[in-house]
C-alpha cells in the first residue's frame, strides 16, 4: 500500500490579502456592470487604517471606487476599529491610470487579423498578456476538486457561517484553515490534521475557543467517516490571535493564488485573477483550462486532469495545449489533445464569449475559491461537453 499525506490551506474573506482580492473584484464588477467592455487592472493594498487603489481602468463609466472599497470592507465584518479595521473611517487613496496604448494594440486587434491570416469573428482581440495557465479536475470530491482544498474552504467558509450569524460571536473577520488528508493508493482515506486559526475577541479564553472550534466548525464540516483517534487538531496555536486584518498584517492582491486555485494540488503558471478583466488570460484562460479539465474527468476519461495553455500577447491563439492525466487515463494524453481541439475554441474572444464573462460575478468567488463552488452557478464549473467528449473518445480507441 502506497501512503502519502498531502495539505492545503484556506482563508476566510476577512484575511487581509483576501480583503485585496474582494475589493478589486468588486470595483470591476462595478464596472462590468455598466461596461462589459471596459478594461480593468487593479490592484489593492491594505494596512493599518488605509486603503490604496492603483492600476490601470480604461471604461466609459463612473464609478465610486472609495464607496465600493468601504462596502466591502463592511460587508466583510470590519465595521470597528476594535477589530483591526473599520469600513467607515479607513483611508482611501486611488491611483488609477489608463490601460497602456501599447497593450490595447495586441488586445484591440489580434496578430492572426493584422497580418490578414484571419477574418474571423473570434480574432477580432488578441490574448491581453503572455503566460501560461493550468486547470485541474480530479474525482476525489462530487465538485471533481482535491479533497484537501475543498474542505479547508469549506472550513472558512464555516468560520464566517459562525460568526456572521452569531453562534460564536467572539469570532473576528480575519482565519485561516489548512487540511492535511492522507492518501493511500492514491485515494484520499481519512483526514490527518486540522488547523484552524481565527481571529477573536479579547474577552475568551483559549480552551473555550478550541472546544467551540472544535464541535461548531471541524466536526460541522468534515465527515465523520473521515475522522478518527490519530486526527490531529490545533487550534489558535499561538494561544491569541485578538490582533487581525490590515492592522496585524498588511495585504495584497494576488497573494494567495494556491488558495484562489487548487491548493497546490495542480501546477499554477503565476498569474492571479481578481481585478482583472476576462481579457486578461490570466483569468479567463485559467477559468477556460479548468473547464476542460473538469468536462475530461466528468466523462470518465481520467480519474485525474491537468490542463495547460500557453498564449502569446496579442496573438488569439493559444500557442500550446496540453493535457496531463497522470497515468490515469482512458485514453493516451495525446488523444485528450486532440478531443480538446476538436470541442473547446481556446481564443480569448471565444472563452469570453462562451463562458458569458463580461458580466459581473467576479467578487462572488475572490473568497472561498474561483473553482469548485457548488454554492454559485459558474460558468467554467458546467460540465456540459462530458458526453460529446465520451462520444468522441470512443470513436478514436
Amino acid at each position: 500500500m502506497n501512503k502519502r499525506f498531502f495539505t492545503s490551506e484556506s482563508v476566510t474573506e476577512g484575511h487581509p490579502d483576501k480583503i485585496c482580492d474582494q475589493i478589486a473584484d468588486a470595483i470591476l464588477d462595478d464596472i462590468m456592470s455598466k461596461d462589459p467592455m471596459g478594461r480593468v487592472a487593479c490592484e489593492v493594498a491594505v494596512t493599518t487604517g488605509l486603503v490604496l487603489v492603483l492600476g490601470e481602468i480604461s471604461t466609459d463609466c463612473y464609478v465610486d471606487i472609495p464607496k465600493i472599497a468601504r462596502n466591502t470592507i463592511k460587508e466583510i465584518g470590519y465595521t470597528r476599529a476594535k477589530y483591526g479595521f473599520d469600513g467607515d473611517t479607513c483611508a482611501v487613496i486611488t491611483s488609477i491610470d489608463e490601460q497602456s496604448p501599447d497593450i490595447a494594440l495586441g488586445v484591440n486587434q489580434a496578430l492572426e487579423i493584422k497580418k490578414g491570416l484571419s477574418t474571423e469573428e473570434y480574432e477580432t482581440i488578441g490574448a491581453g498578456d503572455q503566460g501560461m495557465m493550468f486547470g485541474f479536475a480530479c474525482d476525489e470530491t462530487p465538485e471533481l476538486m482535491p479533497m484537501p482544498i475543498a474542505l479547508a474552504h469549506e472550513l472558512t467558509r464555516r468560520l464566517a457561517y459562525v460568526r456572521k450569524n452569531d453562534i460564536l460571536p467572539y469570532i473576528r473577520p480575519d482565519g485561516k484553515s489548512q487540511v492535511t488528508v492522507e492518501y493511500q493508493d492514491d485515494r484520499p482515506v481519512r483526514v490527518d490534521t486540522v488547523v484552524i486559526s481565527t481571529q477573536h475577541g479579547s474577552e475568551v479564553d483559549h480552551d473555550t475557543i478550541e472546544r467551540d472550534i472544535i464541535e461548531h466548525v471541524i466536526k460541522a464540516v468534515i465527515p465523520a467517516d473521515l475522522l478518527d483517534d490519530n486526527t490531529k487538531y490545533y487550534i489558535n496555536p499561538t494561544g491569541r490571535f485578538v490582533v487581525g486584518g490590515p492592522q496585524g498584517d498588511s495585504g495584497l492582491t494576488g497573494r494567495k493564488i494556491i488558495v484562489d486555485t487548487y491548493g497546490g494540488y495542480g501546477r499554477h503558471g503565476g498569474g492571479s485573477f481578481s481585478g482583472k478583466d476576462p481579457t486578461k488570460v490570466d483569468r479567463s484562460a485559467n477559468y477556460a483550462a479548468r473547464y476542460v479539465a473538469k468536462n475530461i474527468i466528468a466523462a470518465g476519461l481520467a480519474k485525474k486532469c491537468e490542463v495547460q495553455l500557453a498564449y502569446a500577447i496579442g496573438v488569439a491563439h493559444p500557442v500550446s495545449i496540453l493535457v496531463d492525466t497522470f497515468g490515469t487515463g482512458k485514453v493516451t494524453d495525446d488523444v485528450l489533445v486532440d478531443l480538446v481541439k476538436r470541442n473547446f475554441d481556446l481564443r480569448p474572444a471565444a472563452i469570453i464569449n462562451n463562458l458569458d464573462l463580461r458580466r459581473p460575478i467576479y467578487r462572488q468567488v475572490a473568497a472561498y475559491g474561483h473553482f469548485g463552488r457548488p454554492d454559485l452557478n459558474l460558468p467554467w464549473e458546467k460540465t456540459d461537453k462530458a458526453g460529446i467528449l465520451l462520444e468522441q473518445a470512443k470513436s478514436m480507441i
